[in-house]
């Protein structure tokens, strides 16, 4: 932690103890320290750090354009899909493993 950062600290008044703890939790949110500590735990590489900036940069913007087209009224915007897989069924498999054998049969019956 920086030399600058006050540290936080909370007055119990009148013995309500569940008031202090709930401004204290509060105060530590709002200054950072806890996430500093995590952050500082493990190191993570100035790679991953401006990877994780660039990403979080590019979600805000794509939030913001997308409640801009609504609020002007656009209804053409649409969510991501789901990805629709097919499913596997027992002849798709055979004949997959009849290609990956390289062998060719006619299996009309």
């Amino acid at each position: 932690m920086s030399k600058k950062v006050k540290l936080v600290s909370i007055e119990v008044r009148k013995g309500d103890i569940n008031r202090a703890l709930k401004q204290l939790k509060r105060k530590q949110m709002d200054s950072g320290h806890l996430l500093e500590l995590k952050d500082r735990k493990t190191f993570t590489k100035p790679k991953t750090v401006r990877r994780k900036q660039k990403l979080d940069a590019i979600r805000k913007n794509n939030l913001e354009v997308m409640l801009e087209k609504i609020e002007a009224g656009d209804n053409t915007i649409r969510l991501k899909e789901k990805k629709n897989y097919k499913s596997n069924t027992k002849t798709d498999k055979s004949e997959k493993e009849v290609e990956t054998y390289g062998l060719r049969l006619n299996l009309k019956s």
